[in-house]
Order: C-alpha cells, then structure tokens, then sequence
C-alpha cells in the first residue's frame, strides 16, 4: 500500500484579480477552493493514475473537516487523525500573480496526536511506500521526518521525501529511496544558484552521497534532472505547453515517478512518467487526469 503523509494539509483558495492594486479593495474575477498540501496532491494525483493509497495527516476545526470531506469526495482514501489546536490552513493563491500566495501556519499539534501517527507509520513493512511531502507546523521537531524515516529503517518500506532545506537534509543518512527538491531548494541546500540542468547534476549526485537513493529535481520550464540510483544521469527540457496552474506541479512529478517506477522498475520510464505527470498538472485547471498525463507522455517518449 501507498501512503502519504500531510502535516499541514489546506483549504486552497485559488482567486483571480484584474488588475491588483494595494491599498485598495480588490474583486475577484474567479474562485476555486481545493484541498491543497503536498502530501494530499500526491495522493490525488496517485489515485488518478489508477494506484490506491492512503492520505495520512492532521485535521482541525471546521476547515479540517472540510479538507477531508473534500478529499474523499475525490476518491482518495483519508485517515486523518483530529488536533484541538486552531484550524487547519488556508491558503490564499493569487492566480493572476505568478507565484504570488499566502499560507496559513496551520494548527498545533501536540505529543499526543503526533505519536499516534507514528503509531500508524509503525505498522507499515515490506512492499509498502511511505510518501512524507511538504511543510511542518511550528509545533512538530523539525527532524520529524528524519524520525520516521529512522523508525522505519531495516523494514524494507520505499520512502519519498519532498521537503526544504534541514527537513530534507536530516533525512538522508536513512536512505530514502526518492528525494524531490526543485533548483531552487537544492541550491538552498549547498548555498549556490542553479539555473539549469547542467548546473544541478553534479548537486544531485551529492545529495545521493550523502544517502539520497534517487534524486529528481524539477526546474520548471528548463525541464527536470534524475540522478538516478543505477548510476545514470537522465534529464529532458520541459514538455511543450500552456502553463495554466503551476501549484502541484512538483507533487504530481512524484506521483507520477512513483507510478511508472511500480509498475515498470525502470528508471527512464518512471522519469518520463514523473515529468508527464507535472507538465500535464501545469497545463491544467487542477491536478492531472491520466489521459492527461499520458498525452504529456507520449511527446516526451516520441
């Protein structure tokens, strides 16, 4: 079974504005609410692609109740565990805006609810995958992920990291089978700049000495980077396309890596398959279908 894992899952709201202007009341010209957090998009993408899985995460107050009601009307299975501490995020995107939103801190989670979720990782075993994507609440140890990864050492379960900077770093001495950082967030990490593919290979191979199994980096329009583990380099420009919605780009690159790995074990087609799924998740209103997916697919296979 897939699982995956949300701290600090949202309520997305996705707006648009004519003409922004500060100091001054704005309209909308359009609105979408969508569940959001990266785990969450993973899950849904994963679902599209036709793989069960399990969304794993926190939820409080009204807008918790609304992110899980939402996620299982879109037929992803969630077991969110319920924390009194504030409520779970909004996030305010400015879709006319390019990159330009607000995130909410998300609510406290206590030692409680904490270890019943590692309670729930405890379980898992061979044949398993263990997606950990996204930000943590303030109220969570930053070596969370580092934790659980640790938890789980020796068991044989698959495990996928998506996160910045410490939360990422902390967790390659346990040898998790995918990382996913974009070039900015590598570049965080080693305190440089890197523009494009060529200047992120021989970044991705440290991170892979210093544990990383699989290193994908995704560069937005210049295309993707996979340093894989059977020692080859596979990298391609981005797809041609209409970027309507870059949010969930990068977590539908790891659904889909993840999708065409388990089914093909093969390493070139599970890149081809994790580039599809993003560039097709940015050339639509929301996350990819698989037919949208697999259109991606075929101009990058040809």
């Amino acid at each position: 079974m897939i699982y995956t894992v949300t701290f600090n899952p949202s309520l997305d709201y996705i707006v648009s504005v004519e003409d922004f202007k500060t100091g001054t009341t704005n309209r909308t010209g359009s609105e979408l609410i969508l569940p959001g957090g990266k785990g969450l998009n993973v899950s849904m993408v994963l679902g599209n692609l036709g793989l069960e899985n399990t969304a794993l995460g926190f939820a409080a107050g009204f807008t918790g109740a609304e992110i899980v009601r939402r996620v299982e009307e879109m037929g992803v299975k969630a077991d969110f565990i319920p924390v009194s501490g504030g409520i779970s995020r909004i996030n305010l995107k400015l879709k006319s805006i390019e990159g330009t939103e607000i995130n909410g801190c998300g609510p406290v989670i206590g030692k409680d609810a904490l270890e019943q979720l590692l309670e729930k990782l405890a379980v898992l075993g061979e044949g398993d995958v263990l997606v950990l994507a996204g930000s943590i609440p303030r109220s969570v140890p930053d070596d969370i992920y580092g934790e659980i990864l640790r938890r789980l050492s020796g068991k044989a379960v698959l495990t996928v990291v998506d996160a910045e900077r410490e939360l990422l770093v902390k967790v390659l001495e346990y040898h998790p089978f995918l990382v996913k950082p974009n070039n900015h967030e590598l570049g965080e990490i080693f305190g440089v700049e890197l523009a494009d593919r060529e200047a992120v290979i021989p970044y991705a191979k440290r991170l892979q000495e210093m544990g990383a199994g699989n290193v994908l980096v995704s560069l937005a329009g210049e295309g993707a980077v996979l340093a894989a583990e059977d020692g080859n380099i596979y990298e391609a420009p981005a797809p041609k396309g209409k970027l309507i919605n870059g949010v969930g780009a990068g977590d539908s690159m790891v659904a889909g890596f993840l999708a065409g790995w388990m089914r093909k074990k093969d390493y070139r087609h599970a890149f081809h398959m994790g580039m599809a799924a993003g560039s097709a998740s940015a050339f639509s209103e929301f996350l990819a279908t698989r037919e949208e997916v697999m259109a991606v697919y075929r101009q990058l296979a040809d």
